[in-house]
């Protein structure tokens, strides 16, 4: 078979651990799953209602134009409709724009580590990657800039950044993105965007005004609780838009999805609500970190990246085995941590006791 050559060493996207595998390998009955950045809350009552009501033909395509969602979420974000692409989950609009701009001699920039996607369809496309390395946990965006050149096709910046949770401030980004040559895309991902809650964080769609060559991305996967359905959006000017179009595929979001994000976006009361516990819940983790002497990243997302000093992956397994599933940070360029998930009150309490009971073993067998 004719394979790209880059394709024969690289991976497909390990998801985490689902909550039967465990369940059924451990032999629990009950499991937490704090591993995938998924809402605790669910989603808005209002988006369960028109799916359990939903009477669309299930032979009839979707609406290619995605019209339901396309003119209210224009209307929120005070865009164009023809500045808005919907993909399948934001993931395929990653996907799409590495199609359209990499190549074998073009090359990307990101900070690392990241969202792994970027790099993923970097490889795919046989495009060079330049991977900056984080500094504490954020973008060094002075690094970025020393590595675009002529052949720069895509700057990534992921923020707030998954793994880390950090955030770029908005003097910081406006100093960046002037600077940006003018034909190199500059891809802002917000897949956590209305978690945040910093004075300091910029307005991405307000940046677009000032800035022909950004494309913002946002999804429903995260605050409003739909990952099971994928639907993501990118924002830009129209004329990057239409330029992506034709890498779509047709009928892409289905209708169930389209109709779903619909009514979640009209529910803000519902996004208010769960970025507040979430705030609440950062809280948790910050004062367990603070009494165990542990640090962890400073978070404007829904998880926290803690440092327990060991092995990563031997906290995720003592966690594992106690029926609370996280992401060891081995598999997220930080091998002595792990990612927790921001869960509902009782879900944080109950893991933090759990490494709690963890950090008093391991103290014991430091003493023996």
């Amino acid at each position: 078979m004719k394979w790209k050559k880059q394709l024969l060493h690289l991976t497909a996207y390990q998801p985490g651990k689902s909550t039967d595998a465990v369940k059924k390998e451990y032999g629990l009955s009950d499991i937490v799953k704090l591993a995938s950045n998924e809402n605790p809350f669910g989603c808005s009552k209002k988006a369960k209602k028109i799916l359990e009501s939903m009477t669309e033909s299930l032979a009839i395509y979707p609406d290619g134009y995605a019209s339901n969602l396309r003119f209210p979420l224009a209307q929120s974000l005070k865009v164009n409709p023809d500045q808005l692409i919907f993909g399948n989950g934001s993931d395929e609009i990653i996907l799409m724009i590495s199609r359209a701009m990499l190549e074998q001699g073009k090359n990307t920039v990101m900070p690392a580590p990241t969202f792994p996607q970027y790099r993923h369809n970097a490889v795919v496309e046989g495009a060079e990657i330049r991977e900056v390395p984080l500094v504490d946990g954020e973008h060094d965006l002075n690094k970025m800039l020393q590595a675009i050149d002529h052949e720069t096709a895509i700057v990534w910046l992921c923020s707030p950044n998954n793994p880390t949770g950090t955030y770029i401030t908005k003097e910081d980004i406006l100093s960046f993105l002037r600077k940006v040559p003018s034909d190199v895309l500059v891809v802002l991902d917000e897949a956590y965007y209305e978690y945040v809650v910093a004075n300091d964080y910029y307005d991405a769609i307000d940046l677009l005004n000032e800035f022909s060559n950004l494309i913002v991305l946002r999804t429903f996967s995260k605050i409003y609780g739909l990952a099971s359905l994928r639907v993501g959006y990118g924002v830009a000017s129209s004329e990057i838009i239409r330029a992506l179009e034709p890498i779509r595929e047709p009928f892409n979001v289905n209708t169930a999805a389209l109709l779903a994000a619909e009514k979640a976006l009209e529910d803000q009361e519902f996004v208010r609500y769960c970025r507040e516990e979430n705030r609440k819940g950062l809280e948790q983790f910050y004062q367990f970190c603070e009494k165990n002497s542990l640090t962890c990243m400073p978070s404007q997302t829904n998880f926290v990246l803690i440092d327990f000093n060991t092995d990563g992956n031997e906290v995720f397994q003592y966690l594992l085995e106690k029926g609370y599933i996280v992401r060891s940070g081995q598999a997220l360029g930080f091998p002595t941590s792990v990612r927790v998930t921001v869960g509902s009150q009782s879900q944080n309490e109950g893991i933090i006791k759990i490494m709690t009971e963890f950090l008093n073993e391991k103290a014991v067998v430091l003493k023996a």
